[in-house]
């Protein structure tokens, strides 16, 4: 989600996946032992790749700290958005081990994980020689630890199988406001999604350059993970079904099917006039500026703009859960940065380390104090530094402590997610564009069913 949300990638990249070496590498963590030592890997030298973003930038100041307690020493490479999973893409495939330590989005997992590219970091949780019994594990939020297990056997649930990443950082999609102008105009905020459309509608005026809602609507996959694939949740619908050894795609169901007609009716009457090229920065841009009244995507893509000196409207935004859906559930669909070990790295213990202290307590409370961390993994911190940023955040706090007992992956994990869901972006547009909602995906199922199950 970009600099506050999802990785923007382009899918020839990752369609990539897959291609290349697929490796066998032994776990490091059984080599670990005596007691637990920070020092322990002392006079070693640390590669990590990550890419430009808040929990980057609030980390990097940080790093002489960890050498400081570790002896080790740490370079950092950097690599622009665009270009990051291209690169760490070419790297793992290529077996060099290059890179110790590198980000990592949940859904990048799902094809990183079965070649053997990342560790299964269990192991190093459970060996107390290589992790601290301060580190607590269980203190980050469950389902930020679900999203990043799997077995990666086709059906299975999240949850089950290696941890191959720990969080760092997340996002919850929930709808962002300008609070100001509800104020001022004593606005309801709608408890349902016919009523939040029909709000939308009402904002929206052409003539002034302003309109009710923004949503992200490009041709990739990020456009369904925020708002999309959150209201669709709540409203009963499901991406894939489990039929014996099979999964059968299911986003032609008639709730389905009635979400999306709703959802581009909302497009069409209250959205962007450009939206077919809408990504994050385009949404919370029109936020910021005033255009946009309502934004349905991640806390964390909104939660700098209202920063002083930020936007336009910084001070005047707010937050809301969003409408419920018909059983009053506040699904949340999240993304989480997390921190994952390379399985071909020549130095496991070392980035063990990092990994634990980057994603400990103590590390993770300094970032959040310079307050461009939105919503660290950790619920001590939450509750700790992390509240103390919000007086200025109207709603934020209800909000997260709202959805965060039903934000987790609502996708169904499977290892064709970028090109199936790409594909699920195509679908939406043909029917902004005018297509038949039903007849267009039920196309896209047939298609999707098949993908999944090669």
């Amino acid at each position: 989600m970009g600099i506050a949300g999802t990785a923007v990638a382009a899918l020839p990249v990752l369609s990539a996946c897959g291609i290349g070496g697929s490796f066998d590498a032994p776990n490091g963590a059984g080599e670990v032992s005596g007691p637990f030592d920070w020092r322990g890997a002392e006079g070693t030298t640390l590669n990590l790749l990550q890419t430009p973003h808040a929990y980057q930038q609030s980390l990097q100041p940080l790093l002489p700290e960890f050498t400081e307690l570790t002896g080790i020493t740490v370079n950092a490479d950097l690599v622009p958005q665009a270009d990051y999973f291209t690169k760490l893409n070419t790297e793992l495939a290529g077996g060099t081990g290059k890179h110790d330590v590198f980000m990592i989005g949940p859904y990048f997992i799902w094809q990183y994980g079965p070649p053997g590219w990342v560790e299964d970091l269990n192991p190093w949780l459970a060996n107390s020689s290589a992790t601290s019994d301060e580190y607590d594990f269980e203190d980050i939020y469950e389902g930020l630890r679900t999203s990043t297990r799997w077995d990666f056997d086709l059906g299975s649930p999240l949850g089950t199988g290696g941890q191959w990443a720990i969080p760092w950082g997340f996002e919850n999609v929930v709808v962002t406001y300008n609070n100001a102008y509800f104020d001022q105009r004593k606005i309801a905020l709608p408890d349902t999604f016919d009523n939040f459309i029909q709000l939308a509608i009402d904002l929206t005026d052409r003539s002034e350059n302003q309109y009710g809602v923004a949503t992200r609507g490009s041709k990739s996959w990020d456009t369904i993970i925020p708002g999309f694939m959150t209201q669709f949740s709540r409203e009963g619908a499901k991406d894939y079904r489990l039929d014996g050894d099979s999964l059968v795609a299911v986003m032609d169901s008639g709730e389905a099917v009635a979400f999306t007609e709703k959802w581009i009716e909302m497009q069409i009457k209250a959205g962007p006039t450009s939206w077919t090229t809408y990504d994050y920065p385009n949404a919370t841009g029109d936020l910021g500026d005033g255009r946009a009244m309502m934004v349905y995507d991640t806390d964390g893509a909104t939660y700098p703009k209202n920063r002083r000196g930020a936007s336009a409207q910084a001070g005047n935004l707010g937050w809301y859960p969003g409408p419920a859906g018909p059983n009053g559930n506040y699904n949340s669909n999240l993304w989480t940065w997390s921190l994952a070990m390379n399985s071909m790295s020549k130095n496991k213990q070392a980035a063990w380390l990092f990994i634990q202290w980057a994603t400990g307590k103590d590390a993770l409370s300094k970032a959040v104090e310079g307050g461009i961390f939105a919503d660290p993994v950790r619920k001590s911190v939450f509750d700790g530094v992390f509240k103390q940023q919000l007086d200025d955040m109207p709603g934020y706090l209800d909000t997260f402590e709202t959805v965060i007992g039903s934000s987790k992956i609502l996708f169904t994990p499977q290892k064709k997610f970028f090109d199936t869901t790409e594909d699920w972006a195509v679908a939406i547009q043909d029917i902004y564009g005018g297509a038949d909602a039903r007849s267009r995906l039920s196309s896209l199922a047939r298609t999707n069913t098949s993908k999944v199950n090669l």
